[in-house]
């Protein structure tokens, strides 16, 4: 599959729902605070790719595996590439509005599951070659990211802590403690449903662990997920500014006005104080190797150090 240039992408060649470039769509509306979002969104791609050229020598070509993460939406030539724990659910939700044919109206009215099964969406990777090198160079690609380090966290807090999620802890949770754990107790062994913060750090660092097989989508980094440096997305969008970013994104392809992006719940979210509990057990010798394996996310999308990180 053939890697495209910015310029290609950004032409006026997009085709929205009323059969008007998404860009002139954006010039035309009085409701945006044009200027200001435009910079915000053209900062986010240049860091985005003087990084890329920064830290990648050679460009490989796109296999159909990597494409799994990029959902489609044909009506309105959009691509997005959807990372776990960066509202990915509520995306979805908004993609299967989108593409629906006016089966759904309300995002919220979809159940969350109902957002995750496979055949409700379809993703690039299900397309042929030609198919697919179309839809990279004539769609609107975006993505959400999110501070690395907030989304692992979140990640743990989703998969290990809560006690419905009994195939992750089968699956992953008894394996780490199997490996990690100091005389771990029998039941511990069966049920996987106590795993420490330490113990999935140690788990993310273990060279065993990623020789088996590829990190689970919900702790792997974004860039192996989403492969933006072969990949141009003309919008980044960050859970820090979700909502105005959706808002944005729906706008550019013009998505009918009836589409809302759901606001997003604040009560269980992981925070960036919470996030630094989590690390006030973790050594700096973990912390220094964990922030590196994670270090491409952080360079990327112009995340900082952590100030509760004790690497410096």
């Amino acid at each position: 599959l053939t890697p495209f240039s910015a310029s290609e992408e950004m032409r006026s060649s997009w085709q929205g729902k009323a059969g008007r470039s998404p860009l002139q769509a954006l010039y035309e509306s009085d409701q945006f605070e044009q200027s200001s979002l435009q910079a915000v969104h053209q900062q986010r791609r240049e860091m985005l790719s003087n990084v890329c050229s920064r830290y990648t020598r050679k460009r490989r070509l796109l296999q159909p595996d990597d494409l799994r993460h990029l959902v489609v939406d044909d009506t309105h030539g959009l691509l997005y590439c959807y990372v776990p724990k960066v509202a990915c659910t509520n995306w979805k939700r908004v993609m299967m509005v989108l593409t629906g044919q006016g089966k759904y109206q309300d995002p919220l009215e979809i159940p969350a599951h109902e957002a995750h099964i496979p055949s409700n969406l379809r993703t690039l990777s299900e397309y042929s070659v030609p198919e697919i090198n179309y839809r990279l160079r004539s769609y609107l690609k975006f993505i959400f990211v999110r501070e690395p380090f907030e989304r692992l966290v979140s990640a743990y807090r989703n998969k290990f802590t809560l006690s419905y999620n009994t195939a992750f802890h089968k699956r992953y949770g008894t394996k780490i403690i199997r490996r990690h754990r100091r005389e771990p107790s029998d039941r511990a062994l069966e049920r996987g449903d106590d795993v420490r913060f330490e113990e999935f750090v140690y788990y993310l660092l273990d060279p065993q662990t990623q020789q088996e097989e590829p990190f689970n989508e919900h702790w792997e980094r974004v860039h192996s997920l989403c492969h933006p440096c072969i990949i141009h997305y003309d919008v980044v969008g960050k859970y820090e500014t979700l909502a105005k970013d959706a808002n944005y994104i729906l706008q550019l392809v013009g998505a009918d006005t009836s589409v809302k992006f759901p606001a997003s719940s604040k009560t269980t979210r992981t925070t960036d104080d919470m996030t630094a509990q989590f690390f006030q057990d973790i050594s700096p010798f973990y912390q220094r190797r964990l922030f590196n394996l994670y270090k491409m996310d952080y360079l990327l999308f112009n995340y900082s150090i952590p100030l509760y990180l004790r690497i410096r």
